[in-house]
């Protein structure tokens, strides 16, 4: 059993308030981790899954089977498939108000999982369990396999390579046929697997709305709705341009990434690590997947951004705290890290208390008196 880190906040959630609720998406270990906490709190508990015949039967009076249950805490699993029990659990915690009532489990963003953050608004506390990061699994696995085969469990720990490439296969096509229309995304499901393939070969790139519009012949407001379900499903994520100089003449695209880089590469038909060496989309694959496990690291306050001018100058990732920018991060696949003018001059308009040049493997050692390079391992232990 590999811990989670989330464990130890979803244990003081429960403990404070009333519901908690655990996102992310499918496959991703929200059950395990529900079991694992039902072992641990200090209560009762009973499990539900609402994709489950039998147990929707036990809920064909959810109000009557609460309150049959109120001294237990009720998992309800997959609740986007009953967006209509979020008005009954307000109720429920009303009527009776302590710490650990109910935990929830969603494949998707309160955003998209209807009336959740109206109903249960001051009685919940979300939080995002992520595939495996690479701090959580570096005792067992290897970085060069977490990052080929990304963070979901079932594609990590299969037996073999051929086991998580069908892994990973059968997932994007259930998201495609099933999971992303039930969430409310009705599109044909060939043009949705083209528009995914599309996005994953824009890895790591500005996005460019009008060039996805006419590629699949839509608009540029439905390939938007698009883009907006897949972040909200926690399958793709958009970085936005951090804006710091008004003098400047800056890139406002945001540039996005598919979250899991084993998707990415699935989708990408790059089977093995030696196919990605000599693909293309190396570097940026290598960029995305630093900046994915940075971002699953940082608190609620820590924003995510990347910096770019029309001159010349970029920064890979920002992170922001309260407004002000504390870390300028370059993220490169070299074994000998060098400081270019772009980054310098980034590095410089930004004004950012700790610079870091990030690589696979590289030694930890100062590239210059206010910049630092090591290795993504390196960071995430030691310095983030």
């Amino acid at each position: 059993m590999i811990e989670r880190h989330i464990i130890k906040t979803a244990i003081e959630i429960i403990r404070n308030f009333p519901v908690l609720g655990i996102v992310g998406p499918r496959q991703v270990g929200k059950t395990t981790l529900s079991k694992q906490l039902m072992r641990v709190i200090d209560k009762e508990a009973i499990y539900l899954d609402l994709e489950n015949p039998r147990d929707l039967a036990r809920m064909a009076d959810p109000v009557l089977f609460f309150e049959r249950n109120l001294e237990r805490c009720v998992v309800l699993d997959e609740i986007q498939r009953m967006p209509r029990l979020f008005p009954i659990l307000r109720s429920m915690v009303d009527l009776k108000r302590m710490a650990g009532r109910f935990i929830i489990l969603g494949s998707a963003s309160p955003e998209l999982i209807r009336d959740s953050s109206e109903s249960l608004a001051g009685r919940i506390a979300y939080e995002e369990l992520t595939p495996f990061n690479l701090t959580e699994i570096k005792n067992s696995y290897n970085m060069e396999k977490h990052w080929l085969y990304g963070g979901f469990p079932p594609a990590l720990l299969a037996s073999s390579n051929f086991i998580s490439k069908k892994w990973l296969n059968n997932f994007i096509l259930t998201y495609v046929e099933r999971d992303l229309p039930m969430l409310g995304l009705d599109v044909n499901v060939t043009l949705l697997q083209r528009f995914w393939t599309m996005i994953a070969f824009m890895h790591g790139n500005l996005l460019n709305m009008t060039n996805l519009s006419k590629s699949l012949g839509v608009t540029s407001t439905t390939i938007k709705r698009y883009i907006s379900f897949m972040e909200n499903a926690f399958l793709v994520r958009l970085l936005q341009p951090y804006s710091v100089n008004v003098k400047k003449r800056l890139v406002k695209s945001p540039k996005i990434y598919i979250r899991d880089t084993g998707i990415l590469h699935q989708l990408l038909a790059i089977n093995d690590f030696d196919t990605l060496e000599f693909n293309p989309i190396l570097g940026n694959s290598w960029e995305g997947y630093a900046i994915e496990q940075i971002l699953q690291q940082c608190d609620d306050n820590t924003k995510g951004f990347f910096y770019r001018t029309h001159e010349g100058a970029e920064c890979d990732l920002v992170l922001v705290r309260g407004g002000k920018p504390l870390y300028a991060i370059e993220i490169k696949y070299t074994a000998s890290p060098k400081i270019s003018k772009g980054m310098r001059i980034s590095f410089d308009d930004l004004n950012t208390p700790k610079n870091f040049v990030l690589t696979p493997n590289g030694d930890d050692f100062l590239l210059a008196q206010d910049v630092r390079t090591c290795s993504i391992d390196k960071f995430l232990t030691d310095y983030l």
